[in-house]
C-alpha cells in the first residue's frame, strides 16, 4: 500500500535527520527524499497506476508527508545554524573594556622639518632646489672650487677616500661646480645634502652631517644683493624682528667672504644664556664667487659674478628648536623625536 510506503519514507526521514551531524548531512537527506530522483518523487511518478477515484487521496498523502519533512528540515536546519552562530561568537568574543590599540603615527625628523621649512623660504624667492651625488670627484670637491692639493684649507677638511680620486663629498658646494659647467645662466639655486668630514662625535661635531649651499649667478650681481637675501632668509626663519651682522672671513671659493651672524632670537640681542652673553649668534659663511671658479666651470667672470653661501642644517635644527646636543638627532629615540 502506498500509505504503508509513506509511512516508512517519512519514520526513516525523521530518524535520519535526528541522527544527523551537520548542514551537509542535512541537505543530503533532502535530495534522497525530496530531490527530483527521491523517494517521495519516485511515489508521484508511480501515480499513474493509482485508481482514478484514489488519486486525490493519495496526493494529499505525499503532500502531507512532504510538508512534514520539510518542517522538521527546516527546524532542524535553523537550530544548526543558530548553534553555529553562537559558537562563533564566543570564539570571536571581543572584549570591548579592553584598551584600544593605538595607532602609531610617524611624522618629520627635526632635520626634515627644517630642511622643509628652509627650502620655502628660499623657493618663494625663486631659487631652484638641486642634489648632487654623495660619492664625488676629488676635483668637484676641492680644485673646482679654488682649493688645490697644496692649499691648508684641504687638510682642514680631511675626509673618507674611496680612492685617489673618489671621495665621500666634504661640501654640497660640489654640487654648484655641476650645474654651472652646464652652462645655463643664469643660476639661482640652493643644493641641500649630507655630506662627510672625520670630525670627532661630539654635542657640536659629527662625521656625517648636512648642509645647505646657495649660489646665484647673473650679471651685475653685488654683495648688497647678498647681504639682502639672506637677511630676508634670517627674518623668515628666526622672526621678522631678526638682525644679521657680517664679519669678514676667508673661504677659498669666494672673494671677499663672510661669516654671518643673526641677533639672539631668545633675547633679542640683550645677551642671555643661549647666545652665551654677546647678543649674537653665528649661522652662516658666505660671499662672493671667486673669479678663478667661475672661469674653472667656463663662465666669463669679466661679464657674470654671482653670490654663494652655506649653512648646516642640523645647526638651524639646534637653533630653531633649542637642542644643546647634536648627537640627539642621531640616537633615534623616540622620546626625544616625539616632541616634534
Amino acid at each position: 500500500m502506498i500509505s504503508e510506503q509513506l509511512d516508512k519514507i517519512r519514520e526513516e526521514a525523521l530518524k535520519q535527520i535526528k541522527e544527523s551531524d551537520g548542514l551537509e548531512k542535512l541537505n543530503e537527506i533532502r535530495v534522497n527524499i525530496l530531490g527530483k530522483k527521491g523517494e517521495l518523487t519516485s511515489i508521484l511518478k508511480s501515480m499513474k497506476d493509482v485508481a482514478p477515484e484514489d488519486r486525490p487521496k493519495v496526493g494529499q498523502l505525499v503532500n502531507e508527508t512532504r510538508e512534514a519533512i520539510e518542517k522538521v528540515l527546516e527546524e532542524t536546519k535553523n537550530k544548526m545554524e543558530a548553534a553555529a552562530r553562537d559558537a562563533k561568537l564566543k570564539a570571536e568574543v571581543i572584549d570591548v573594556t579592553l584598551p584600544a590599540k593605538k595607532n602609531k603615527v610617524g611624522h618629520h625628523h627635526p632635520n626634515t622639518i627644517a630642511l622643509e621649512e628652509v627650502e620655502r623660504i628660499f623657493t618663494g624667492m625663486g631659487y631652484e632646489v638641486v642634489e648632487g651625488p654623495e660619492v664625488e670627484k676629488d676635483y668637484y670637491n676641492f680644485e673646482a672650487l679654488n682649493i688645490p692639493a697644496d692649499h691648508p684649507a684641504k687638510d682642514e677638511q680631511d675626509t673618507f677616500y674611496i680612492n685617489g680620486d673618489l671621495l665621500l663629498r666634504t661640501q654640497t658646494s660640489s654640487t654648484q661646480v655641476h650645474e654651472m659647467e652646464k652652462g645655463r645662466i643664469p643660476i639661482k639655486m640652493i643644493a641641500p645634502g649630507r655630506v662627510f668630514r672625520a670630525d670627532e662625535v661630539d654635542a657640536t661635531h659629527s662625521p656625517s652631517f648636512h648642509q645647505v649651499e646657495g649660489l646665484v649667478i647673473d650679471k651685475n650681481i653685488t654683495f648688497a644683493d647678498l647681504k639682502g637675501t639672506l637677511a630676508e632668509f634670517a627674518k623668515q626663519l628666526f622672526g621678522p624682528d631678526t638682525k644679521t651682522k657680517f664679519r669678514p672671513h676667508h673661504f677659498p671659493f669666494t672673494e671677499p667672504s663672510a661669516e654671518m651672524d643673526v641677533s639672539c632670537f631668545k633675547c633679542g640681542g640683550k645677551g642671555c644664556r643661549f647666545c652665551k652673553g654677546e647678543g649674537w649668534i653665528e649661522i652662516l659663511g658666505c660671499g662672493m664667487v671667486h673669479p678663478h671658479v667661475l672661469e674653472m666651470s667656463g663662465i666669463d667672470p669679466n661679464e657674470y659674478v654671482g653670490f654663494a653661501f652655506g649653512v648646516g642644517l642640523e645647526r638651524i635644527a639646534l637653533l630653531k628648536y633649542e637642542i644643546d646636543d647634536m648627537r640627539l638627532l642621531y640616537e633615534n629615540d623616540i622620546r626625544f623625536l616625539q616632541q616634534f
